[in-house]
C-alpha cells in the first residue's frame, strides 16, 4: 500500500500510455499480482472494478513505478540495517575495552560523564569520527579556516555596506539638490510665464506682418512688372542719369540765361530773330544731347 501511495502522484502522467486500445495479458496478470499483495498488506480486499485497457495502462504503470521506488527503500532500509548493526558492534567493542580499562559508565563520576557527554557533543558538532586529538585539532584548524573565511567575508561585506551607505548619504543629497533646483524652477517658470505668453503674442503678431509684408512685396513686383521694370534700372543706374541731368542742367543754364538777356535786344527784329535762331539750335542740340545720355545709360548693363 505504501508503495502505491507514493506512486499516486504520477496517475496524471500516464494519460497517454502506448497500447491502450489493447488488453495485456501479462500486464492484467502483473496489476492483479500486485494490487493483491498492497491491499492484503493492510488488511483489505481489492475493490471490485472493470479492467479496461485504459485501466490496465495506468495501473500498469503505477506498479511498475511502485515496484521501484519499493526496491529503492527497500535498498536504503537494508544499508541503515547494515550501518546500524555495525555502529552497534562497534559500541560494544568500545564498552568492552572501557570495562576492562575500568572506565565504564558506571564507574564514572558524575563530571566524568558529563565531560564524556560534552566530548561526544563536541565531536558531532566538528563531525568527526572518534575523540583523538589529531581529529580534534584537524577540526578545529577546519573551523578556524572557516572562521577567517567567514571573517574575510564579514570584513569584504562591511566595506560594501560602508560604501553603499555613502552612496545612498551622496544619492540623498544629490535627490535634495535636485529637488531644490526642480523648485527653483518651477518658481522661474511661474514669473516667466507672463513675459513667455507676451513674447508668444507678440511672435504670432510678428508672424502676421511678416504675411502682410511678403504680401505687400508680390504687390510691388506685380506694379513693376505691369511698368515694364527691368534689372538693368538699378539705384545704381538712376544715380547715373541724375547726375547726367545735374550737369547737363549746369551746361544749358548759361544757354538759358543767355536767351533771357535777347529780351533786352534793340528794335533790329531781323538781328534779334537771327540771335534766338542761334540760340535755339544750341538748346536743341542740348537737348538731343541730354536724351541720348539717357538713352545710353538705360542700355548700358549696371556693374
Amino acid at each position: 500500500m505504501a508503495g502505491m501511495m507514493m506512486a499516486t502522484p504520477e496517475i496524471g502522467g500516464v494519460a497517454g500510455a502506448p497500447n491502450e486500445g489493447v488488453f495485456d495479458a501479462a500486464h492484467v496478470a502483473e496489476v492483479k499480482t500486485w494490487l493483491k499483495t498492497v491491499f492484503e498488506a493492510v488488511g483489505r480486499e481489492v475493490p471490485d472494478f472493470e479492467y479496461t485497457p485504459r485501466t490496465v495502462a495506468h495501473l500498469h504503470n503505477i506498479c511498475t513505478l511502485s515496484q521501484k521506488r519499493t526496491q529503492a527503500a527497500t535498498i536504503v532500509a537494508t544499508d541503515l540495517r547494515q550501518k546500524a548493526a555495525e555502529f552497534r558492534a562497534e559500541a560494544a567493542r568500545v564498552r568492552e575495552i572501557l570495562e576492562c580499562a575500568g572506565l565504564s559508565q558506571e564507574n564514572l563520576s558524575q563530571s566524568g560523564v558529563a565531560s564524556a557527554h560534552t566530548l561526544a557533543t563536541v565531536a558531532q558538532l566538528l563531525d568527526i569520527n572518534n575523540m583523538e586529538t589529531s581529529s580534534f585539532l584537524l577540526a578545529m584548524a577546519e573551523l578556524s579556516l572557516k572562521k577567517a573565511d567567514v571573517e574575510e567575508k564579514r570584513s569584504r561585506a562591511q566595506k560594501e555596506s560602508k560604501m553603499l551607505l555613502d552612496n545612498t548619504r551622496k544619492a540623498i543629497a544629490r535627490l535634495t539638490y535636485l529637488k531644490r533646483t526642480l523648485s527653483q524652477l518651477e518658481e522661474e517658470a511661474a514669473v516667466r510665464e507672463g513675459p513667455m505668453m507676451q513674447w508668444q503674442t507678440n511672435l504670432k503678431m510678428m508672424a502676421s506682418k511678416e504675411r502682410q509684408y511678403l504680401q505687400q512685396l508680390a504687390n510691388y513686383k506685380a506694379v513693376l512688372a505691369r511698368l515694364g521694370y527691368t534689372p538693368e534700372i538699378s539705384h545704381g543706374v538712376l544715380m547715373q542719369m541724375v547726375e547726367l541731368r545735374k550737369d547737363l542742367e549746369r551746361k544749358t543754364k548759361p544757354i538759358l540765361d543767355t536767351l533771357r538777356s535777347y529780351q533786352d535786344l534793340p528794335p533790329d527784329k531781323a538781328l534779334a530773330e537771327l540771335a534766338i535762331e542761334d540760340k535755339r539750335r544750341e538748346y536743341e542740340a542740348a537737348e538731343k544731347y541730354l536724351e541720348d545720355a539717357l538713352h545710353s545709360a538705360l542700355n548700358t548693363p549696371n556693374d
